[in-house]
């Protein structure tokens, strides 16, 4: 961290008011104490207690959008919302806000939250984490009489798990073929958000444009194991890995399996498998945090008895550096090209999407982690290796994530599990780093 980030961090969390210097009922200025503020943890793990059994089968959560069950998660959320004195409106992408007014109108909000929505047979932590410890942050800013200077705006974003619906709307990225997209509950998007109290008609009105938002701040689940393996408390997010997808058509010949000699074969199953084996090797073999996957193959005529003579396969790219997406997408190509001429096969490789990084904004970062030092929690700067509506809000402002340890580096599995001790350090973290925020930014 630079000296100059770190020196303004600590002066902004040096500001933080110390609770039992202040007479009852007197609304706290944000001068000159140190004591960091802690939430309700146990009102927080009691809403998640409590949410457990919303969408809750046999065979996990599901929540997903637009379903019955996810306008029970939000019926849910929005009681939560006038619980803490938010006053909550739908927007017209249906995404849930709530607002805490600051001391001076000029200055632009603070935006916090996630999502509440699910997978298929997810788990209860992913998202719910996020935005009920954004909510206790704000009812805690409340209860104990801290005024901020901005604004501060929770939002519980609409269809994370469907593409980033909500979070994507409010910069301007849908599309009416967004909207014409039938999302997990079988309701296109476009019905969905109306279901859930949009307007897609007016779908601009939602929109926020760069420079309207002080910064964003996320809390959130790591869904990975990196954290609980190093026996750290706090992830600091330091960026959302870029993303691309590739459809791969491997085109052999179909042929008889008991007469076609091995020489004499263009068997696409080979080269498939080759390649799976050839893209392993070539993440492995460069250093850094590369990842690729290759998660879907179709065979054809996938028949005990048949050469396959076509084989479709996806490949999963991701990194937090745009350079090592742009270099592994050219030797991707290249090992198509050298085993097609091995296997007398051809590839044929295109791609289907492409998510450019999301890196987090150094001053948020820094926020965070004196926060984190602040509340003397063990802490690391790590990316995130799935997708989330921060990714969409870097594009507008300053981002940045908190992790907290996923038990088992278990998600999107009815087995997703975090702490309690754990989600409540996050919104400690969360709290205390919107104080930072507030006393920095303008």
């Amino acid at each position: 961290m630079k000296r100059r980030t770190f020196l303004q961090s600590s002066a902004a969390l040096a500001a933080v008011p110390l609770l039992r210097n202040t007479p009852p009922g007197a609304a706290l200025a944000l001068g000159a104490s140190q004591a960091p503020l802690r939430v309700n943890g146990a009102r927080l793990n009691g809403w998640l207690a409590k949410f457990d059994s919303v969408g809750r089968t046999p065979t996990g959560i599901n929540r997903v959008g637009y379903s019955d069950a996810d306008l029970a998660g939000r019926a849910f959320t929005l009681d939560l919302f006038r619980e803490a004195g938010l006053n909550p409106r739908i927007d017209t992408a249906g995404n849930i806000l709530g607002r805490l007014d600051g001391t001076d109108r000029s200055l632009k909000p603070i935006l916090i939250g996630s999502h509440v929505d699910s997978v298929t047979d997810g788990g209860n932590f992913d998202g719910p984490v996020g935005s009920f410890g954004a909510i206790e942050v704000a009812r805690s800013l409340r209860e104990q009489n801290v005024r901020l200077r901005h604004p501060l705006e929770v939002v519980v974003w609409t269809n994370e798990e469907g593409g980033t619906v909500g979070s994507r709307s409010a910069i301007g990225h849908i599309t009416p073929a967004d909207l014409d997209k039938v999302a997990r509950s079988g309701k296109t998007i476009r019905e969905g958000i109306g279901l859930v109290g949009g307007n897609v008609a007016k779908l601009s009105e939602a929109e926020r444009k760069k420079g309207d938002l002080a910064c964003y701040m996320e809390l959130h689940i790591e869904q990975g194991g990196l954290l609980e393996k190093a026996g750290l408390q706090i992830g600091v997010v330091e960026g959302i890995v870029g993303l691309r997808w590739f459809e791969v058509t491997i085109t052999g010949f179909a042929n008889h399996a008991g007469t076609t000699p091995m020489d004499q074969r263009q068997d696409a199953m080979l080269a498939a498998a080759k390649f799976a084996v050839a893209v392993n090797e070539a993440v492995r073999g460069v250093p850094g945090r590369t990842v690729a996957t290759i998660g879907r193959m179709v065979v054809s005529p996938n028949t005990t008895n048949v050469i396959p003579g076509q084989v479709v396969l996806t490949v999963d790219l991701r990194d937090l550096d745009a350079a090592k997406i742009t270099h592994f997408t050219d030797r991707f190509a290249q090992i198509g090209q050298e085993i097609g001429t091995a296997t007398k096969t051809t590839f044929d490789i295109k791609q289907s999407v492409d998510t450019a990084p999301a890196i987090s904004d150094p001053k948020v970062m820094a926020w965070i982690d004196g926060a984190a030092a602040a509340l003397g929690f063990t802490r690391q700067r790590m990316p995130s290796g799935a997708g989330h509506d921060a990714q969409e809000m870097s594009r507008i402002a300053p981002m940045a994530m908190i992790f907290v340890p996923s038990v088992g580096g278990i998600s999107h599995s009815p087995k997703e599990f975090t702490k309690p001790e754990d989600v409540v350090n996050g919104a400690d973290v969360l709290l205390n780093a919107v104080i930072a925020a507030d006393r920095a930014s303008t």
